[in-house]
């Protein structure tokens, strides 16, 4: 397992509801040894002018999965982690349901954390890939 600790989706659902993440309404769905997935509604909140899911929306679930993640792997006694760099593709529309991102490690570091986010429709088509750079710092 990859994480400094154990970790449920409950706990992490289970955080400060003033942040983009709770606006969007993602919630966490599973932690295993070394992914996180999360879904997200695909809604009026999400959606662009066309009815179709916003790109930027997508990277905020990219974001938010790779973000924690990182915080999952680090002591948080003695470090934090920011988005240091994301980027993502759009592979195809979705006008409703739930999109669900998978995230896995493609490198953990003392000082960066690379992430691969694969964000699925709901029938199981993938709709956007993202990569999340993370900077690792250390506390003051």
């Amino acid at each position: 397992m990859i994480w400094f600790s154990d970790f449920s989706p409950e706990a992490l659902n289970d955080r400060p509801k003033n942040h983009m993440g709770a606006f969007l309404d993602i919630q966490f769905t599973k932690v295993e040894e070394d992914t996180l997935t999360a879904t997200m509604p695909v809604d009026e909140r999400t959606h662009q002018p066309a009815g179709i899911l916003h790109g930027g929306a997508s990277v905020v679930l990219a974001e938010t999965l790779g973000s924690i993640a990182s915080f999952m792997c680090i002591d948080p006694e003695k470090f934090y982690a920011v988005g240091l760099e994301i980027n993502a593709n759009h592979l195809r529309p979705v006008k409703s349901g739930l999109v669900t991102g998978v995230c896995k490690p493609l490198h953990i570091g003392s000082k960066t954390h690379v992430w691969e986010i694969r964000i699925y429709n709901d029938k199981g088509k993938m709709n956007c890939i993202s990569r999340l750079t993370v900077a690792i710092l250390k506390k003051a």
